[in-house]
């Protein structure tokens, strides 16, 4: 590739500023045909058979040849192919045999001579004009048929002289089959077919370009090493596909690129690639070009982990941000810190943040502008695969936050990519999410919709995820979502469900499920939609089968708990319906019961600033909560920070309170108990399989006493498969309760104290059950048999079959 060495981008852009101190890659060289070697890969398409290569100049003796002028380009082509309109470059530019020899042309802004080199010698390419530099060779110079080998020596102003493979010799490396599928929006590997590929054509390393931009009128590659210039790389379209392609031999690895669009409207734009693997670390915006050798270590864990459906198995989640939870850690600085914690506390997965390139950190990762990208903020996508294997050979799964509702509309991402709304809805009314001002996806749109289910699959076979969150799903499966009387258009049938969204979610989960054996996608659904996790062949009241996801985050549950917990305990009893509701519907959908960030922040402040009282009494009634929390059906999700009872909401630039952990810090004591009590929590609840097997089964559950609600009292049973029982008791009075009267099961003659939230280790005041409590003949509750109980103030009881 070739560029002047004092070239500058005429048209100064933000993202040409390059901090030398940059280390995603390595600085550029002082010769911009310098490339870096690629490390071989083996090709798709009809390229992937290297074939015999003839040798060039400097293999041979470099005689002169006789160059005679070529046939002059027609002024309208080589206008379209200066101005980057040119469909199909390779056309013009490179080696054609004609009547009389073989023309070769090369497009070489700046240069000052271009030379052929070939097997029989040397031949220097007339200057026709604007660097078009065209030349008829002898029909014997390049004798091979198909792809004639050869070379180019460029020479600029100040004596630079470089030579290189010319990228106009090389066939399409991109299968039928690759394009066929992207066409029927079925291509589940995407990423393998579009974006930049280190591969080796013929012997020739290089990288392969594709995008997708079928309504862009030409498109030419720019990259870091031609100071953003694309003039000399116009890509060529492979037809109806809408896909450009172009590969390009001796870049490699580190080369930072971009696609130089001409809309329809004349004007230019350098745009990210969609499909990059890795981005340079905002506010910088290149693609990087990539790829991966990672040698991972998780055999185990990806085989251990289809042994038994999620829903029947212990699901206990810490939900991390990645770039605050301690500030300044990299993905493998954060390998060498987080499985430890995590496991040290018991939790069975952690939830990711969104890890997708974003351009804000004020956004968390919420506002997604490189969907197959992990932020280049925590390093490479290998330093994050070795956060993930970390994590898998700690026994940990890995959930990541996973963004398809909507996306932001800056100039160099997938806004308005083509010249046309090509990932957004071209409807008004459908195009922009009113809550965010970010545009929603054309979930209609066959490559759109194929984007994002091979997205899905990325994360999971390329990077091991074992899960995805899925966000915002209610903006997603409503078109009045958000919006006013006259702001929205129902669908086909009249109604206000989003069909396409429907069957988007529903191939996604279908795919995901087929293609990657225990994972599991995780819906965050606000409403009361019917079927989110419905096998999608399941017809509901909606008239479409269900969703298919595996679980739901039960936001209803956070809210109506939160409202209970969050009153003085003298007026907790006219809310006491809050905390029962839950159980109406709790068998309706698989869920999750989410403590998240959405709940420590914006104001809300921190689980343990939520809770009524001074100090003591909102950290007893942290603790109870926690305690009714993991006990209740349903698995459990809980925020960083939260589990030692963070007093501060979260901030993202600050990230969790560590020093509150400090054995020298006394002020107010505990959080260090807080945190023991989840340990706790997760340690019981992992090894009793009644809090976990019938999760989802009516079965699995009993209240024992419901309608307290003068005494702020909730009692209820699980049952294992088995028939096991677990008592579940909460006090949320700051009162002792005596000799407390609970049915049980007949045939159980005893039961033993299995946790006690207010016990003096974890900052209680240390009301306990010491010894086994006795069941009697005593009725109660409708049970002929109970026992009678202490119940300590602002604390759960978890008490078992002695």
């Amino acid at each position: 590739m070739a560029a002047h060495p004092a070239r500058r981008d005429p048209s100064p852009r933000a993202d040409t500023a390059r901090p030398q101190e940059d280390a995603l890659v390595t600085p550029r060289p002082e010769v911009p045909d310098t490339f870096r070697a690629a490390p071989p890969a083996a090709p798709s398409g009809p390229q992937s058979t290297p074939r015999p290569r003839h040798p060039v100049a400097g293999e041979a003796s470099a005689q002169t040849l006789t160059v005679r002028p070529a046939p002059a380009v027609a002024a309208e082509e080589r206008r379209r192919l200066l101005d980057g309109a040119h469909h199909d470059p390779h056309a013009v530019l490179g080696a054609h045999p004609v009547t009389g020899g073989v023309v070769v042309r090369a497009l070489r802004p700046f240069a000052r001579s271009v030379t052929v080199l070939t097997a029989s010698g040397a031949a220097e390419l007339p200057h026709e004009a604007d660097g078009l530099f065209c030349g008829l060779l002898p029909r014997e110079a390049l004798p091979e048929d198909g792809l004639p080998a050869y070379r180019l020596r460029v020479a600029y102003e100040g004596g630079t002289v470089v030579e290189t493979e010319d990228p106009y010799r090389f066939l399409p490396t991109l299968g039928e089959l690759d394009l066929h599928l992207i066409q029927e929006g079925r291509h589940e590997q995407l990423w393998q077919a579009l974006g930049a590929h280190p591969l080796t054509v013929d012997g020739v390393t290089g990288t392969r370009f594709t995008v997708w931009a079928p309504s862009a009128h030409g498109v030419r590659l720019a990259t870091d090493l031609t100071y953003w210039d694309g003039t000399g790389h116009p890509m060529r379209s492979l037809g109806a596909s809408g896909v450009w392609e172009l590969f390009v031999p001796g870049l490699g690895e580190g080369t930072r690129y971009k696609f130089d669009i001409l809309r329809a409207d004349g004007t230019h734009g350098l745009r990210a690639d969609p499909m990059a693997r890795r981005t340079e670390c905002p506010p910088n915006t290149a693609s990087v070009v990539t790829s991966s050798d990672y040698a991972w270590g998780d055999a185990e864990w990806l085989a251990r982990r289809t042994a038994r459906p999620v829903h029947r198995a212990p699901f206990s989640v810490y939900e991390v941000h990645l770039p605050s939870w301690r500030p300044g850690l990299g993905y493998r600085e954060l390998a060498e810190e987080l499985p430890a914690y995590v496991k040290d506390l018991g939790f069975t997965h952690v939830e990711l943040m969104p890890v997708c390139e974003h351009p804000f950190g004020g956004s968390w990762g919420y506002q997604v502008t490189g969907y197959y990208a992990p932020t280049a903020r925590l390093g490479s996508p290998d330093d994050f695969r070795y956060l993930v294997d970390a994590l898998h050979r700690a026994g940990i799964g890995v959930l990541m936050d996973w963004v398809p509702a909507h996306f932001p509309k800056d100039d160099w991402a997938l806004a308005h990519f083509d010249g046309t709304a090509l990932y957004e809805h071209p409807d008004p009314q459908r195009a922009e999410h009113p809550d965010w001002g970010t545009l929603e996806f054309n979930y209609g749109r066959t490559e759109v919709r194929n984007f994002l289910v091979a997205n899905a699959v990325y994360w999971c076979e390329e990077f091991h995820i074992d899960g995805l969150r899925v966000d915002a799903v209610a903006s997603m499966l409503y078109l009045d979502y958000s919006r006013e009387y006259g702001q929205w258009s129902p669908n086909a049938y009249g109604g206000r469900e989003n069909l396409d969204a429907v069957r988007f979610l529903q191939e996604m989960n279908a795919t995901v499920y087929r293609r990657c054996p225990g994972v599991v996608t995780v819906a965050e659904e606000s409403t009361a939609w019917d079927g989110v996790t419905r096998p999608t062949h399941e017809t509901g009241p909606h008239g479409v089968g269900g969703l298919g996801f595996g679980l739901k985050w039960n936001m209803g549950w956070m809210h109506d708990s939160l409202v209970y917990v969050s009153k003085e305990p003298v007026h907790r009893k006219y809310h006491h319906n809050e905390m029962t509701f839950s159980m109406v519907y709790a068998y309706s959908e698989n869920y999750v019961l989410p403590i998240s960030h959405d709940e420590v922040v914006h104001g809300k402040g921190a689980l343990v600033a939520k809770m009524p009282g001074d100090w003591w009494q909102q950290r007893a009634n942290h603790r109870a909560y926690l305690g009714y929390m993991w006990a209740h059906p349903g698995k459990q999700l809980l925020y960083m920070g939260q589990e030692f009872a963070q007093g501060a909401e979260w901030s993202e630039e600050q990230g969790p309170d560590w020093w509150l952990l400090d054995p020298g810090y006394s002020a107010r004591g505990d959080h260090a108990g807080v945190r023991d009590l989840v340990r706790d929590l997760n340690t019981a609840y992992t090894a009793t399989p009644a809090l976990w097997e019938r999760d989802t089964e009516p079965a699995g559950f009993a209240w024992v006493e419901a309608d307290a609600a003068d005494d702020n009292v909730f009692a209820f049973l699980r049952f294992a498969a088995d028939g096991t029982p677990l008592l579940a008791v909460s006090n949320f009075s700051p009162v002792v309760r005596h000799a407390y009267r609970l049915g049980v099961p007949d045939g159980v003659p005893a039961w033993r104290e299995a946790l006690n939230t207010d016990a003096a280790r974890y900052g209680g005041s240390g009301v306990e059950v010491p010894e086994a409590v006795r069941s009697e003949p005593v009725t109660a509750q409708g049970r002929p048999s109970s026992i009678a109980l202490t119940l300590p103030p602002l604390a759960t009881l978890w008490l078992r079959p002695a």
